[in-house]
């Protein structure tokens, strides 16, 4: 029998002046859930998580809190002020702080490795989001909120915090862009979409399929209804879906990097790097040999050699202080090293995205920010008129003539990114560009990314990202020593798990990122006869559905088949989806025999 909610949400609205957030919300809790929020950068989600923490008060409906639950929340900016240590930031998550609670603070200190003793106002952002995640597990909440808890954090840190929640006996809602640790911790999702919720008792890796079986009803109903669809409703929908239906040639060209910079890395590896290869020479971007840097007595970079190439795109990962930005510093010449040296090729155009620099003037509107002056901008070499190209970023026309101030922190970063992406470039240096981003804004990113004809370096810990679109990974260790693998984050993985010693203490097993649990299909020397097969005949049966698909399209497009044949047009419209969801299946199908194909190869 399951149990009664301990919170509850019945049709609940808000909205600020004209801007409606959301109607007739519906949302229960029960403890133990995992529950995932999603939506787009200003839909409401972090204002309905301080609904839920009762910090605002709904314009209508009925909110339910069982008697004794507590509720702690994180929010997306923790706030340290009058605060004068981390571990006063972790206290004061104890309504009644005695030296007897004390021991609760250690543990979480000791778990999420924090410095208790760090000034506040000296910590960093990845210091300041752990004590405040300790804050808000110190008092052992009922429901824990948490809003965008893994900016900032390391990969180590973030995979702690995964390990925090499932274990985490009371209910959790989080809010995060981060794909791959919503998939790992949640087991319901809802959605909040234009001012609706909807809710699926799955979790988050489930969401694209559920996403578009919701847009595919909308779409049929509204047809079947004869109406007219709204530019901005019909734009949502299909730049969403056109880009997953472009997933399989990008993830193609990916791999195809990928192997290619294999390749490189083989050379490097093999050769004496005095030797001027003529292939390397003409489309050399960076070219390290042997750099050491210091600080003091903490070796940050110890004889790291490189040669980046025109076209790679690479991602930096490792704990925070390992020197991710130092080693970005020495590759870019913003910094020399101690010893070995860098060398930058001819011509190079550098766009540099970092979100603590890149600053917005709040009084201008977003059309100035991008176009002082007249109505086209330069991208890529193409003139683009500025509503079409903020289009491009999820803006609507409408938000042209809108003040920066007026933005919410996810869309401002997303006209960050915009006009870092427009300025003339053929390398782009990216430092943390995923961070406050929506799914929707992230997907854009990645297509943009993948489009790109030059060279990228990506400082990330979104894990599922770095995924999607880098073809190596330079990992720093935090003592000196780099490694760079072709290939995504989760090979990386794979890779140090091979090296790793089968016994690990606790402390070395946090200093280490842990690797992913792997198929046992991996363990095999190559492909099963059943899994050859499928990888030769996919393709024809994908090809053959697309056909299907074309030709039901057509035929529902007709507005006299609803008339005339109601019953046909009904069977198509049914059919219509169940063929959609079998393509996307066969197609993640072959990618994942053609992923697990090329690393046994």
């Amino acid at each position: 029998m399951q149990e009664p909610p301990i919170y509850t949400l019945k049709e609940v609205a808000l909205a600020f002046g004209d801007n409606r957030l959301f109607t007739n919300v519906d949302l229960t809790v029960s403890r133990g859930d995992k529950i995932s929020l999603v939506g787009r950068n200003g839909s409401g989600k972090s204002t309905l998580l301080k609904v839920i923490a009762g910090l605002l008060e709904p314009d209508a409906g009925e909110i339910f809190v069982q008697p004794g639950i507590k509720i702690a929340y994180m929010p997306q900016e923790p706030d340290a002020n009058g605060l004068a240590t981390l571990r006063d930031v972790i206290r004061s998550g104890l309504p009644d702080a005695t030296p007897d609670m004390e021991y609760k603070i250690d543990i979480l200190t000791d778990l999420l490795h924090i410095n208790d003793s760090v000034q506040t106002a000296k910590a960093s952002g990845g210091e300041l989001r752990k004590a405040a995640l300790a804050k808000a597990l110190v008092n052992e909440p009922d429901i824990l909120l948490l809003d965008e808890p893994t900016n900032h954090l390391d990969i180590a840190a973030i995979e702690t915090l995964e390990n925090i929640i499932r274990d985490f006996k009371g209910a959790v809602i989080l809010i995060s862009h981060d794909r791959m640790f919503l998939s790992n911790t949640s087991q319901i999702t809802f959605w909040l979409d234009r001012g609706t919720m909807h809710r699926n008792n799955k979790g988050f890796k489930y969401f694209e399929e559920w996403q578009e079986q919701i847009f595919n009803q909308e779409l049929l109903e509204q047809r079947r209804l004869n109406r007219k669809i709204s530019e901005e409703t019909e734009w949502l929908h299909k730049g969403v879906t056109a880009r997953r239906r472009r997933n399989m040639g990008r993830l193609h060209h990916l791999q195809q990097l990928r192997r290619e910079r294999r390749e490189q890395i083989r050379q490097i590896g093999n050769i004496n790097l005095n030797i001027e290869e003529t292939d390397f020479r003409s489309k050399l971007v960076i070219e390290a040999k042997h750099i050491f840097k210091s600080f003091g007595e903490r070796q940050i970079i110890k004889d790291f050699s490189t040669r980046i190439i025109k076209g790679n795109k690479i991602g930096i990962v490792g704990p925070n202080g390992a020197g991710k930005t130092t080693l970005v510093k020495l590759l870019t010449k913003r910094l020399e090293p101690d010893s070995g040296f860098v060398r930058i090729g001819k011509n190079l155009e550098e766009a540099y995205f970092d979100q603590n620099r890149l600053s917005l003037d709040p009084k201008k509107t977003l059309w100035q920010t991008l176009c002082d002056k007249g109505d086209h901008i330069m991208v890529q070499g193409h003139f683009r008129h500025v509503v079409a190209y903020l289009k491009d970023f999820l803006f609507k026309p409408s938000q042209a003539h809108c003040p920066v101030a007026a933005l919410s922190g996810g869309e401002k970063n997303r006209l960050m990114l915009a006009k870092a992406l427009a300025q003339p470039s053929n390398f782009l240096v990216l430092d943390e560009p995923t961070n406050d981003l929506d799914m929707d804004t992230l997907d854009l990113l990645q297509e943009v990314l993948s489009d790109y004809g030059g060279t990228i370096l990506i400082v990330s810990h979104d894990r599922d990202f770095l995924d999607r679109v880098v073809s190596s990974v330079i990992y720093l260790q935090g003592d000196g020593t780099i490694c760079e693998n072709a290939g995504s984050y989760s090979d990386l993985l794979a890779k140090l798990s091979d090296r790793k010693p089968a016994k690990t203490t606790v402390k070395e097993a946090a200093a280490v990122t842990k690797p992913a649990v792997l198929s046992t299909a991996v363990v095999r020397k190559k492909l099963s006869y059943n899994q050859q097969r499928l990888l030769s005949v996919l393709p024809a049966e994908i090809a053959e559905i697309e056909r299907q698909i074309a030709d039901i399209s057509t035929e529902l497009s007709n507005p006299a088949l609803y008339t005339e044949q109601p019953e046909k047009f009904d069977e198509l419209s049914c059919l219509l989806p169940r063929l959609q969801e079998d393509k996307e299946q066969k197609e993640n199908q072959w990618l994942e025999l053609q992923l697990l194909a090329e690393s046994l190869a």
